[in-house]
């Protein structure tokens, strides 16, 4: 009689050891510093009004979670939202926190956004919080496949509210 449980121990030994090794590799220096320099890139395109460099920072079906607004899908399509919005004269990002591993990554943050005055609308300073999900690209480079932000300024009354003050709008 032949011993048939010698492959089944050794593939059963391998796939234990396989088990305990970690998971993907964490965030190089190199990687945070890449992720970084997409957002640097995005908030120069933001400021130019350069909706090329913009749109150039998401993947191809990434995924914009705009406030008080429907999902955005596609980098197309996130280029034609941009088109919308009022030219901006301050954008900073403070970036909080870095996380991920592999070719996945979040950052955490917040901003501050000014927008110029227009013909029928004053300039607007908002301030927020926001999430980007990146994915490393296959050449190397990171681009959000997720964004999602939201302001922490208090949405105006609606009409027929009163206001704090007793005013009735």
């Amino acid at each position: 009689m032949k011993f048939r449980w010698v492959p089944s121990v050794a593939l059963a030994l391998a796939l234990a050891s396989t088990a305990c090794q970690q998971g993907a590799r964490p965030l190089s220096d190199e990687d945070t510093t890449a992720i970084r320099e997409a957002l640097v890139q995005h908030t120069q395109g933001v400021l130019a009004g350069d909706l090329d460099v913009v749109a150039a920072g998401y993947t191809e079906d990434a995924i914009q979670m705009p406030p008080n607004a429907p999902i955005v899908q596609g980098r197309d399509n996130i280029r034609v939202w941009f088109e919308g919005f009022p030219a901006v004269t301050r954008y900073d990002i403070d970036v909080q926190a870095i996380e991920g591993s592999g070719d996945m990554a979040y950052v955490r943050g917040a901003y501050v956004l000014t927008t110029a005055a227009g013909a029928d609308s004053e300039a607007m300073t908002d301030r927020g919080k926001n999430i980007a999900i990146f994915k490393r690209q296959s050449d190397g480079s990171w681009r959000v496949s997720v964004g999602i932000w939201n302001s922490d300024e208090p949405l105006p009354p609606m009409e027929g509210e009163h206001q704090e003050d007793g005013e009735h709008n």
